[in-house]
């Protein structure tokens, strides 16, 4: 039986070829002109800004099914992070135990899924599929990632009831966030294609952070800014979440650019030589 090939619709291709042979100043006019009518589209129809949080969770879950479905079905692991992955959990634990006492149960449950999902992940490839993990191209050093993110945390947490070790758990998770996803990049850049399931799942991360990013910037026009303001009067773990947001948001906009590319030319094989 033979592998099922996707191909991208002829109408898309044309229009891919359009962007193409747009200017660079008119790719980004469009660029910019798609994100403020989506931002526009999310203000009217999303009205409970818990349901971004939702919509995160759930894309990034689309994204650990994905790798789940790669692994169970072409027995590989070629191309995936583990240090990301790592990461990743890292992030999702510290976050769970902090929920736990901030949050609501919505996101205790979401957070536990993908944790456990995650989890899954890393098993496979450090044990079942290791043979495939491309161990020297995935080479970012953690502590490199989790020291800055520490110290980030410590000196900027939120001001409230809660234990001290909690509110920098918090901090410490939203900073780890943001970065979680560089030896994943890192790794693709190495090996410089990306095989379509991997591509797939930093693109959910992509929406993931973009329903994030959106939730945000949505708060501060809804506020007139009002957090702008506590950041003059001290709350700094206020600029920290945004700066890990926006730090988040364009790291990954890069790679969806290029993915989006990708995709509207009929490419099966994702090559980031560019970005190198």
């Amino acid at each position: 039986m033979g592998k099922f090939k996707y191909e991208t619709p002829a109408f898309v291709q044309q229009i891919g070829r359009w962007v193409r042979n747009r200017t660079l100043k008119e790719k980004l006019c469009m660029g910019a002109i798609a994100a403020v009518v989506l931002l526009v589209l999310l203000k009217i129809f999303v009205k409970e800004h818990a349901h971004f949080f939702v919509a995160a969770q759930t894309s990034q879950a689309v994204g650990i099914l994905l790798l789940i479905y790669k692994l169970t079905i072409s027995k590989t692991c070629s191309g995936l992070s583990l240090r990301t992955q790592e990461l990743t959990a890292i992030n999702l634990f510290v976050r769970l135990l902090s929920s736990l006492t901030i949050r609501g149960q919505v996101h205790v449950v979401l957070d536990f899924l993908n944790l456990v999902a995650t989890l899954w992940v890393m098993y496979m490839m450090r044990f079942k599929l290791k043979s495939t993990y491309l161990q020297e191209l995935d080479n970012m050093p953690l502590l490199y990632v989790l020291v800055p993110c520490g110290v980030a945390a410590l000196l900027a947490h939120p001001i409230g009831p809660f234990p001290l070790l909690i509110r920098w758990m918090w901090s410490f998770c939203i900073s780890v966030e943001a970065v979680a996803v560089l030896p994943q990049l890192r790794l693709m850049q190495n090996s410089k294609m990306v095989e379509p399931f991997t591509s797939h799942y930093v693109f959910a991360l992509g929406v993931s952070r973009f329903m994030g990013c959106a939730n945000w910037i949505i708060q501060l026009i809804e506020t007139r800014g009002v957090h702008l303001m506590l950041i003059g009067q001290g709350h700094i773990w206020i600029l920290l979440a945004l700066v890990a947001e926006l730090v988040h948001t364009f790291i990954l906009a890069d790679f969806c650019y290029y993915y989006v590319k990708s995709v509207m030319e009929g490419q099966t094989i994702m090559s980031l030589r560019s970005l190198v």
